[in-house]
């Protein structure tokens, strides 16, 4: 078995991607939106981080996560989203992938794939790259033409705080990072 090893800053701000198991789109519907953004709020409460950018796609969602100083463990907040929603909501999502006897043994459910992709960021060019990433993704997958027209993406709150203009995104690509697992 592969062992993966991933940073651990404490304080740090990572970006991450997380993908439901085969590929399944039930994470825009209205009870996959209400899981997991109540799995988001339960988890923040033991485990404290601020999401500095999101944006939710049928079947993936990209965040950056920055923790508090004195604790450098994304993973299990991640882990314990999951566990929640498959939970509280797994049964009552209806998705009828089969569960391999791989995911049976390990006691793993049809929504989520079991791995993640992580990135710790370096600086604030990185930051930025990432954040445009996040809220130019709904485009990139021609899911609308321009990102405001994403309703499931922190780029409207970008907007509003003046961080981004209105029409970011509409006229150029912006520069992405070089090496994202999304696809």
């Amino acid at each position: 078995m592969a062992n993966y090893r991933r940073p651990d800053v404490s304080g740090g701000t990572y970006f991450i991607t997380q993908v439901t198991y085969q590929r399944e789109t039930w994470l825009c519907s209205d009870l996959g939106r209400k899981a997991l953004r109540e799995a988001i709020a339960s988890v923040k409460r033991k485990y404290p981080f601020s999401i500095d950018a999101f944006v939710l796609l049928p079947e993936h969602f990209h965040c950056l996560w920055t923790l508090p100083i004195d604790d450098p463990d994304f993973s299990i907040r991640l882990r314990l989203i999951k566990t929640h929603v498959t939970k509280h909501y797994g049964n009552q999502l209806g998705i009828n992938q089969a569960v391999s006897l791989s995911r049976q043994k390990r006691g793993e459910s049809n929504l989520w794939q079991r791995r993640f992709w992580e990135h710790l960021i370096r600086d604030e060019q990185d930051f930025i790259k990432h954040c445009d990433y996040i809220h130019y993704n709904p485009v990139r997958h021609r899911l609308c033409t321009n990102p405001q027209d994403w309703q499931f993406s922190s780029i409207h709150r970008f907007i509003s705080q003046g961080i981004y203009p209105p029409n970011w995104g509409r006229d150029e690509i912006p520069e992405m990072p070089q090496v994202i697992w999304d696809d």
